[in-house]
């Protein structure tokens, strides 16, 4: 039994919270048949992986608490790798109360704390580190980027990469030992030179997997465009458009903005954290000045920054905001709808996106443009993505230990070096000793998981 499991056999909502049609309890645990038994007295177990219907009863008083499907999964071919039992309940709140409350009663069954199936699934053996923690994501995914590369992790995508680094220095390691063993053989000088090859190679592999833009860490996290402009370059109104509805205050005013509003918006399957920021320009006013200084911070923290010019100033592009445009900048042009044609020659550049938040004209080539640099720019790899800062960590330490490995004078310090990089490699899936790390990644679970 896992030392943070606190019960024997555990029993949660396997599904969403809530008033439902359905509702699935998981036991799973070795009391976990026994509690069925109870709650269907006289009745044989089911056939594994069979569903069958039985009425469920409160052993206690013998009141009938629901007409149930029920599943049972023999260890160890269930998800945790114990024995499991799956309880489909009509979803109302007194059933579910009721039959928890019979089920906890068992001696040995007790709630499931958060991530504890996933937990055992890890010390069963079923699952490493890395495709667990898939599991997290793929339960929070959103949008469309988001549940493939969770489904990408979880089918072992990561575990696969760092488990074939692990195995080839795994090996060099072993014919360092045998060096340091044999001392008084000579060893061939092609071990010697295989060493250094698979070294130098591993390193330039791990070099270039961190070196990715943090395009993992962004798809699970959310990209963040900023819109940045002029007073009434047209921001607001892009963002209410972007939103389809109405999150900003659209005013004649100049200065209406004072502080940056976000929105959350699935943008062609990416998460995307819009941000609409106050006007840029010269003020004497210590609130709207507070407000251009958090725009440029903004402006610097985010991924892509949408950079507005209002098409009714007839060709001019402000100083301001002109100054902010680099490789993560996009052109705008907006009111296209006051614009005539004179005017979008004397505007446009190389580039650059004209569209109308009023009347919708040129949103829908905005947003494939938007989908279309979040691809290129942070995506569009078909290598596996670091999608946590631990695993960046661990692996950052990994290619310090070789580093030092490949330049060692002796080769009991390449062994230890090389020691200490498979270790950190091994954190990252679980390979090692980690009931620290456990407790860390496991609470972030929902309850269920």
């Amino acid at each position: 039994m896992s030392a943070a499991a606190g019960f024997e056999t555990i029993v949660a909502l396997a599904s969403a919270p809530g008033r439902a049609g359905v509702a699935v309890v998981r036991l799973s645990g070795p009391q976990a048949t026994e509690a069925l038994q109870k709650l269907t007295p006289g009745v044989a177990l089911p056939t594994p992986r069979h569903a069958v219907l039985r009425d469920l009863k409160d052993f206690r008083s013998g009141e009938l608490l629901d007409h149930a499907l029920v599943l049972y999964f023999a260890a160890p071919h269930s998800f945790t790798g114990e024995e499991v039992v799956e309880l489909h309940l009509h979803g109302g709140r007194s059933i579910l109360n009721a039959v928890l409350g019979a089920l906890c009663a068992v001696p040995g069954v007790g709630p499931a704390e958060p991530g504890a199936y996933s937990r055992r699934a890890f010390e069963h053996g079923k699952m490493d580190l890395t495709e667990a923690e898939a599991i997290a994501d793929l339960v929070d995914a959103e949008t469309t980027a988001q549940r493939r590369q969770a489904l990408r992790q979880m089918d072992g995508e990561l575990s696969r990469l760092y488990g074939s680094w692990a195995d080839r220095l795994k090996r060099t390691l072993a014919f360092i030992e045998a060096e340091i063993d044999f001392a008084d053989e000579e060893i061939p000088p092609e071990i010697a030179a295989g060493r250094h090859e698979t070294l130098n190679a591993v390193q330039a592999e791990i070099a270039a997997h961190l070196d990715d833009n943090h395009r993992g860490e962004k798809v699970r996290e959310g990209f963040t465009v900023a819109l940045l402009g002029a007073p009434n370059a047209g921001k607001s109104s892009l963002l209410n458009a972007l939103a389809r509805r109405d999150v900003a205050i659209v005013s004649a005013t100049p200065g209406t903005t004072r502080d940056a509003i976000e929105v959350h918006l699935d943008l062609g399957g990416y998460p995307v954290t819009l941000v609409d920021t106050a006007g840029l320009r010269e003020t004497s006013d210590a609130i709207e000045s507070e407000g251009v200084r958090r725009a440029l911070v903004r402006a610097a923290q985010a991924d892509l920054k949408l950079l507005l010019f209002d098409g009714a100033n007839r060709g001019v592009k402000d100083a301001e905001t002109l100054a902010l445009y680099d490789e993560s900048a996009l052109c705008l042009i907006t009111k296209k709808d006051k614009l005539n044609a004179d005017d979008l020659s004397l505007l446009l550049g190389e580039g650059d996106l004209v569209l109308s938040a009023q009347t919708g004209d040129g949103i829908d080539a905005l947003l494939a443009r938007l989908a279309d640099e979040i691809d290129r720019r942070f995506v569009g790899s078909a290598a596996p993505a670091l999608t946590r800062l631990r695993h960046r960590a661990a692996l950052e330490e990994t290619l310090s230990h070789l580093i030092r490995a490949g330049e060692a004078t002796a080769v009991e310090l390449c062994a230890e070096d090389l020691r200490l990089a498979v270790r950190a490699l091994g954190r990252i899936t679980g390979n090692v000793d980690v009931e620290d790390l456990l407790d860390l990644i496991f609470s972030q679970f929902c309850i269920g998981k």
